[in-house]
């Protein structure tokens, strides 16, 4: 055997083995670093859900899941927060007291939220459970009153919802939309499923 074979030899089996070693290093740090994410159980059980809202400018709305349900960020203009006021005499449940979908305290007020700016709400409709489409645009459109002020409108069976999520009068859903627990973190940092009373 020539010196040219063994070296050879020395050097597929080098290669092999650290092939080897490095799969095996992977199979090990898959499952460990996998414990440090949520399990879907825990997700499913309620895990609470941190959100960043820094980049939400007046007027959006994003979309986060909690408890497998769309929750909804809303940063709300100073105009939509104005337009609250004339909608209080429209609404069934202007001061959130049905306890269907309790509201919790720190969100009965008139503009449903912790600070009036933002918005947080279960995206789910009370009647039957469809999700309601953002209607954002105010005066007279399909399916609207000609004076609407801007809301949502649930697709499945017309119920209107304010800037708040209070269903308006003679509307299919019993309930406004729901407010899950949540706090603020920081200015910028929102958890989505805890507040100060149950965490």
């Amino acid at each position: 055997m020539s010196q040219s074979e063994v070296d050879s030899s020395k050097r597929t089996w080098l290669i092999t083995s650290t092939c080897a070693g490095a799969l095996g290093g992977v199979a090990v740090a898959v499952p460990f670093v996998s414990t440090f994410q949520p399990s879907e159980r825990a997700k499913a059980a309620g895990a609470a859900v941190e959100v960043d809202v820094s980049a939400l400018r007046p007027g959006e709305k994003l979309t986060v899941e909690w408890r497998g349900k769309p929750v909804w960020i809303m940063r709300r203009t100073p105009e939509q927060l104005a337009s609250l006021k004339g909608t209080e005499a429209q609404v069934a449940d202007p001061a959130s007291a049905r306890t269907a979908y309790p509201t919790p305290e720190y969100a009965r007020n008139p503009h449903r939220s912790i600070k009036p700016e933002y918005f947080v709400a279960v995206g789910i409709c009370s009647h039957l459970g469809c999700s309601p489409s953002d209607k954002f645009t105010t005066g007279p459109q399909p399916s609207l009153p000609d004076d609407w002020a801007g809301g949502f409108l649930c697709p499945c069976h017309g119920s209107t919802f304010d800037i708040a999520g209070r269903v308006f009068k003679n509307k299919p859903a019993p309930d406004n939309l729901e407010v899950p627990p949540h706090m603020y973190l920081s200015d910028s940092k929102l958890l989505i499923g805890e507040d100060k009373k149950s965490a």
